[in-house]
């Protein structure tokens, strides 16, 4: 089994990448959180990897992080859900946030991801209770009422995940919920 990459990083084509390894070209599809991290073609890049064989092809997946893995493979555990899902999974939310989405059983975040209906979003929901707090650093800590709060107004608000994750990074910790959405607002404006 390959468990780890070490190379080149040769091309970037979303979803895959082509890693030179001693010669070698592997091609990897990356979820899109691992993707926009990468460096510029030519430089360095460490990858862990999942491989799986089926009877139509052999492939490799790769993560930039020991979290985007774990939660990769939790995925692939729950019927229905095969590599291409869960890698789309993982490109609409990072994986404390999907942390987060289970934790608080929000089906509405979920059906955001491309591919994922009602009933599949139900499913992970019910699969991954309990699974990914593990897979979480103990400084990625769930969010506390009131950053929840904020988050949520900034998603009603026609925010993206993405956008939204960066603005709550910028606030301080103990800011209160309408401080909190002032302040994302004003910081969201800037872009």
């Amino acid at each position: 089994m390959i468990g780890r990459l070490s190379g080149i990083l040769l091309e970037k084509n979303p979803p895959q990448v082509v890693l030179d390894v001693h010669g070698i070209g592997y091609e990897l599809d990356v979820p899109m959180s691992t993707f926009y991290n990468l460096p510029a073609n030519g430089e360095q890049v460490s990858l862990l990897t999942h491989f799986v064989v089926r009877e139509d092809g052999q492939f490799l997946y790769g993560f930039a992080s020991e979290p985007e893995r774990f939660a990769f493979r939790q995925l692939l555990k729950i019927s229905g859900v095969g590599a291409r899902l869960a890698l789309s999974v993982l490109s609409g939310l990072s994986v404390s946030d999907l942390a987060q989405v289970v934790a608080r059983q929000e089906v509405g975040r979920l059906t955001k991801v491309p591919g994922i209906g009602t009933k599949t979003a139900e499913r992970l929901l019910l699969e991954l209770k309990g699974k990914l707090a593990d897979a979480l650093p103990a400084s990625v800590a769930p969010a506390d009422g009131a950053r929840s709060d904020i988050l949520n107004a900034l998603l009603a608000l026609g925010y993206n995940d993405r956008e939204a994750a960066a603005a709550m990074k910028l606030l301080p910790d103990e800011t209160t919920t309408s401080d909190g959405i002032r302040q994302a607002l004003k910081l969201l404006s800037r872009v």
